[in-house]
């Protein structure tokens, strides 16, 4: 059976690739995982007796760590989805962004192009390097148009850019040492086991308790939404079948406001939970100050994606929410550990732009 170690396995995509790969008995997995604030075991309890799958609590920047785990497992590829992500993050702890985005980047790519010397021809042949990457690192759209793989980068965050950063490296990778790699750049995920500082899975948070749903500035910005899922699909078939030295945009078919969003989720959530005090939830909708950088728009053009592999997503929007909503309900125990431990909800990314009162 092929092995396939996926970086970043404990976090939200990273786990529903694991749990993917294995639904469908597609691959052994070795999901490594630093286990920082953002990933949760939880999100692989359901792999927790497999016989193919094993999670090993190492830092990608760590090399003989991980040239230890590519001796051990012998891998045939690698799904590298380690990343910082949270833009507001970014801006309050930039550093941190580019130790683990750019230079946790270089260590891989490293320790892979060392291991990839040393295996037979066939297994050479065969191997492959997926770099899962971000929509942001082409900057902000107008109105019109749609990302495509040609769109030249303009990251406008901290996150963005370690991000724009990475997708170089690896390219550089390919190019310079002929190191088989495919880079993939994605919308916006939402779905189960998301941790609750993104939109989505923050407003669902705090509608259950009661709080104000925090829209930054008019909730104008409009993002393409990708469930989950059908994202962790593309990459599986990606990092399968893609060509090698090619990029290739995924996207959900989901443009949306984000104040739209959050209206459509206080509906959902209206129905989900008819005595609730709060309904309609809409009323809990407040907007704050708006990011400092915030881009204005996202969309994406995955028709390479489609015409190459036959992808598309599955999943509209609404009955996306649905599913995500149900399963916060069903998970508040999950929820409520990550508030009292992790998380609590506070403002992120707050810092005073310089010249700027």
């Amino acid at each position: 059976m092929t092995t396939i170690i996926v970086t970043g396995a404990a976090g939200f995509i990273g786990s529903t690739v694991c749990r993917y790969l294995r639904s469908n008995n597609l691959a052994r997995v070795v999901g490594i995982d630093k286990m920082s604030y953002a990933a949760t075991r939880a999100s692989l309890a359901s792999l927790k007796d497999d016989p193919d799958f094993r999670l090993a609590e190492i830092d990608i920047c760590n090399g003989a760590a991980v040239t230890e785990i590519l001796n051990a497992e012998s891998p045939d590829g690698i799904m590298h989805l380690a990343a910082e992500t949270h833009v507001d993050r970014s801006i309050d702890h930039p550093g941190d962004f580019l130790q683990n985005n750019i230079v946790g980047t270089y260590a891989l790519l490293e320790m892979a192009r060392h291991y990839l010397a040393v295996l037979p021809a066939d297994k050479q042949q065969a191997f492959r390097f997926l770099h899962v990457s971000t929509d942001e690192v082409y900057g902000s759209l107008g109105a019109e148009g749609r990302f495509t793989e040609d769109t030249p980068y303009a990251p406008n965050s901290p996150y963005a850019a370690s991000k724009a950063s990475a997708d170089h490296l690896v390219r550089a990778w390919h190019k310079t040492f002929g190191l088989p790699v495919v880079i993939s750049n994605c919308s916006n995920n939402y779905g189960p086991f998301q941790f609750p500082e993104k939109l989505i899975p923050l407003c669902i948070m705090k509608a259950l308790g009661g709080q104000k749903l925090p829209i930054y500035g008019q909730g104008l910005n409009v993002r393409d939404w990708l469930f989950v899922e059908d994202h962790a699909e593309a990459l599986v078939q990606i990092f399968m079948r893609g060509r090698v030295g090619e990029k290739y945009n995924v996207g959900g078919a989901a443009e949306w406001r984000n104040i739209d969003v959050i209206q459509e989720l206080c509906k959902i959530l209206d129905e989900a939970l008819p005595d609730s005090p709060c309904r309609p939830h809409n009323n809990l909708i407040t907007f704050v100050a708006d990011r400092p950088g915030h881009d204005e728009r996202y969309a994406m053009d995955f028709s390479k994606l489609n015409r190459e592999l036959g992808w598309q997503p599955r999943t509209s929007l609404p009955d996306g929410l649905r599913k995500t909503v149900a399963w916060y309900l069903a998970n508040t125990a999950w929820c409520e550990e990550i508030r009292q431990r992790k998380y609590g909800g506070e403002r992120l990314g707050q810092l005073r732009l310089v010249g700027k009162d």
